[in-house]
């Protein structure tokens, strides 16, 4: 039984800081592409932006997982890990849209709703994707 952990070390030593860097990756982008600011919102206090932020990584996360447990190679795992990237961000476009105008100032001034809302439609997608990407 041991045998078979260590058969599967270097999988993990190579696909996990992969992960990490496509999470990373992706923290950085969804940073960029929101008119706000959510690290310097979440060092603040800002409840909505937490809950926002932390729906988004967690919607891509459950997307990495499912890519990496049915991936066969890493150009697979790259691949469907951009094509679930993509879907996070449209899945905010999207969000951003039902939202409305004036967003940016609720989420500034920390309205839970919206933050609530934006982080559960990224979930959202992450496990629809997720699921996709099983089938």
């Amino acid at each position: 039984m041991l045998q078979h952990y260590f058969a599967t070390l270097p999988v993990f030593l190579t696909w996990f800081p992969l992960g990490i860097l496509m999470l990373a990756a992706f923290a950085a982008a969804y940073e960029r592409i929101t008119p706000w600011r959510e690290l310097i919102l979440i060092r603040n206090g800002n409840i909505a932006a937490s809950a926002s932020y932390s729906g988004a990584l967690l919607g891509y996360a459950l997307v990495l997982a499912a890519v990496m447990s049915a991936a066969q190679s890493r150009a697979d795992l790259l691949l469907w890990a951009l094509v679930g990237f993509v879907v996070q961000l449209l899945a905010f476009g999207v969000a951003r849209l039902l939202l409305g105008a004036g967003l940016k100032a609720r989420m500034e001034a920390g309205c839970g709703a919206t933050g609530l809302f934006l982080g559960a439609v990224s979930v959202c997608a992450g496990l629809i994707n997720a699921a996709t990407m099983l089938g």
